[in-house]
């Protein structure tokens, strides 16, 4: 019952989970603001170096289909600690690459074992079901933090120490947390007593049982594709023409996008006392605008600061809202539930970040802005439509 009192866990325990998740997915982002240096060392041009970041979310989306429901069959616990061991292998790999090929093969493998990040997410809503909310936007904001730290650690390494040290500190950092989860983390025991083939296919009966889990996946998809496409074409606007900026000023950008991150938990709390719909419709209105605003102003410095900000405000609350009404349909599937929302949202990712590509190949700076603006006024359609057709929700607590 969502009633009950949540478990009594270590104070340490959800900034811990919070601090773990962030490292380990920002993994997948290391390479955005440091494409441009990758490509001059592997000889690749803008759009072949820039499919890197595409192959990476591709891993993590793939991930989160086949490994992340094993969240519900085995040990939690286990499970973070074994692929943050694969992860950190595999980054070591990365910091001794000598070719794109290397390179892109790999970056498929660190987005695939970035996954115990979303299996982390889910289990800190089990932990506190009172506050799941609340909770829920800490451990996310460990996450966002994480992502958009990514592009500030990554861009003053390389101006430091070369691009290769992000991958090999990183590799460290990963090692490092996974002895702290295997000291500190909660023992988790799966709910789901079937076979892998079984519980594949329960995780895809949710999506036809569960209209509110279609409808949340759809808006992540559409919103986190704006936020990828943003970052990805970013990077070329910052550094062509009338900028000319190095990889560490770019990712100071997202010291300004921490700021937005940290301020979308408090939607979170919105939704623990009901208010989904207002919380996403401020949301992903404060996306739109955000986009308005530096597609008038594109050579405005002011203008994209504030917009960076509110923009990332705007994706992360979303997701954050999004994140609290799916964990509520299901007590003891939430891994499964956390499959479908977030292989869709990286598929968005994906997709959005190869639309950019493509938009800013064609269109520059200003194709990619209208097709960010078009992405995220269908995102508000779908909330519209959400917000008429908003379902009785029922908590089932079996497996």
């Amino acid at each position: 019952m969502l009633a009950e009192q949540s478990t009594k866990i270590r104070p340490v325990v959800i900034p811990l989970m919070a601090i773990s998740a962030g490292i380990i997915v920002a993994n997948v982002y290391y390479n955005q603001p440091i494409l441009k240096e990758i490509g001059l060392s592997v000889n690749a041009g803008e759009s072949e170096i820039g499919r890197i970041s595409m192959i990476a979310q591709l891993g993590y989306g793939l991930g989160m289909f086949f490994l992340l429901p094993l969240g519900d069959k085995v040990n939690r616990k286990n499970l973070i600690i074994g692929l943050s061991g694969l992860l950190a292998i595999t980054l070591v790999m990365v910091a001794f690459s000598s070719s794109l090929l290397q390179i892109s093969i790999l970056s498929f493998f660190v987005g695939l074992f970035s996954v115990p990040a979303q299996i982390i997410l889910p289990m800190a809503a089990t932990l506190d079901k009172v506050n799941r909310g609340a909770t829920v936007g800490k451990v996310f904001s460990g996450i966002l933090v994480g992502i958009l730290g990514a592009r500030v650690t990554a861009g003053l390494l390389t101006e430091w120490l070369g691009w290769r040290s992000v991958f090999a500190v990183s590799a460290f950092m990963v090692m490092v947390m996974g002895v702290l989860l295997k000291i500190y983390l909660p023992e988790a025991p799966s709910r789901f007593k079937g076979n892998y083939v079984n519980l594949l296919k329960s995780t895809l009966s949710l999506i036809k049982e569960y209209k509110v889990l279609r409808q949340a996946a759809i808006l992540g998809a559409f919103t986190f594709g704006v936020f990828c496409s943003f970052w990805t074409t970013l990077t070329f606007h910052l550094s062509g023409s009338p900028f000319h900026y190095h990889a560490g000023t770019i990712g100071l950008f997202g010291l300004i996008a921490i700021g937005g991150a940290l301020v979308a938990p408090y939607f979170g709390k919105l939704a623990d006392k009901g208010s989904v719909y207002k919380s996403l419709l401020i949301t992903v209105s404060m996306l739109i605008g955000s986009i308005l605003l530096i597609k008038i102003f594109p050579f405005s410095v002011s203008v994209l600061i504030i917009s960076v900000f509110f923009l990332d405000i705007g994706v992360q609350a979303t997701q954050i809202t999004n994140f609290t009404r799916i964990y509520s349909l299901h007590e003891h599937a939430h891994s499964r539930l956390n499959t479908i929302y977030m292989t869709t949202y990286f598929i968005g990712a994906a997709v959005g970040t190869y639309s950019g590509l493509l938009a800013w190949k064609f269109g520059g700076w200003n194709g990619a802005t209208w097709q960010m603006l078009i992405w995220s006024s269908l995102a508000l359609v779908i909330v519209m439509i959400s917000a008429r057709s908003r379902p009785v929700a029922v908590l089932r607590t079996d497996t």
